[in-house]
């Protein structure tokens, strides 16, 4: 039998977000020290992790693939959930078209960009986080596709505090690094969900009136929900329910519960542990035929050719 997904249930739903948050079990561990000067470009390509930048002097240009750039000055952090491939760029001195930077090491985990010589026009950390949690992809895959966080003072606190502790060789300098950027992801998260700009997982689960219907859809992803049933638990009406929940979620309430069943029901398939009606009865399917057409319509591909091709693909 396939691990049990953990949705964490609280008898008093006081912090969703941190209820989220312990879920994910983020952690920092790797992280780089980029100093630039004069016109550049970085490219990475899709790895599958989620990655971060904060900006700790001048300011830089991100675009992820498929997204309008941003420029992030001194205190900006962006954070990006999903598996997208970027580039960064210089914001002072615009590079030539096509033309792609190969960063210079210093070692200690120092990178110059841009000319070699001279002063320097920014510097910013980038790196990956990780989270503990064996369930963690399910919820990343919830959270929006780019979180962007511009003048929050605690973010630029904290990034000055990281900037030193970049700097300095003082002992366990590394760790002290780490359990930094931690916090500098929560806090990311937390601006995010405090915004009114980016609808998604966040902002819902921030809002107190929202939390308890949506931690009712991941604890009970097979119940036949209806929107009367989901509105009873917000004190709200119907229609002021679905209003509500449809603009801060970004999507009317049955689509999110489609959107997070199917999500389980991919992890599970990608297990090959479950027969295909094992898995649409966890998810609320009451029959094979009516999960394989669910399925279908949102991966384009059938339960059974879906499994087979993530096996394939973990075993190459």
């Amino acid at each position: 039998m396939g691990h049990r997904v953990h949705i964490i249930e609280s008898p008093v739903l006081t912090d969703p977000l941190a209820d989220i948050v312990s879920f994910l079990q983020p952690r920092a561990p790797y992280s780089k020290w980029v100093t630039g000067a004069g016109p550049w470009r970085i490219r990475r390509e899709q790895t599958g992790q989620v990655f971060y930048a904060l900006v700790l002097e001048g300011a830089i240009r991100f675009q992820a693939d498929g997204r309008d750039e941003v420029e992030l000055a001194q205190g900006d952090f962006v954070l990006v959930p999903s598996s997208f491939g970027f580039t960064t760029t210089s914001a002072t001195d615009r590079p030539e078209a096509g033309i792609v930077t190969t960063p210079v090491h210093l070692g200690n985990g120092a990178l110059r960009v841009g000319r070699a010589e001279g002063p320097v026009d920014c510097q910013y950390l980038v790196g990956h986080c990780v989270f503990g949690s064996p369930d963690a992809a399910l919820l990343v895959a919830l959270l929006p596709e780019t979180v962007v966080v511009h003048g929050d003072e605690r973010l630029a606190s904290l990034a000055r505090l990281v900037r030193d502790e970049t700097l300095s060789k003082r002992p366990a300098r590394d760790v002290v690094l780490e359990r930094l950027l931690e916090v500098l992801f929560i806090e990311a998260l937390r601006s995010a969900a405090a915004s009114d700009s980016a609808p998604g997982l966040l902002r819902g689960l921030a809002d107190q009136r929202l939390a308890d219907p949506i931690r009712a859809m991941h604890r009970e992803p097979a119940r036949a929900w209806t929107v009367d049933e989901l509105a009873d638990l917000t004190a709200l009406s119907r229609s002021s329910f679905f209003a509500r929940f449809s603009r801060t979620m970004g999507v009317p309430p049955m689509e999110y519960l489609y959107r997070w069943r199917m999500i389980l029901a991919k992890d599970l398939l990608k297990q090959g542990q479950m027969p295909v009606a094992a898995i649409a009865d966890r998810v609320g399917y009451g029959s094979s035929s009516a999960f394989s057409l669910a399925f279908t319509r949102h991966t384009g591909l059938a339960p059974a050719h879906f499994a087979r091709a993530e096996i394939k693909a973990a075993a190459e």
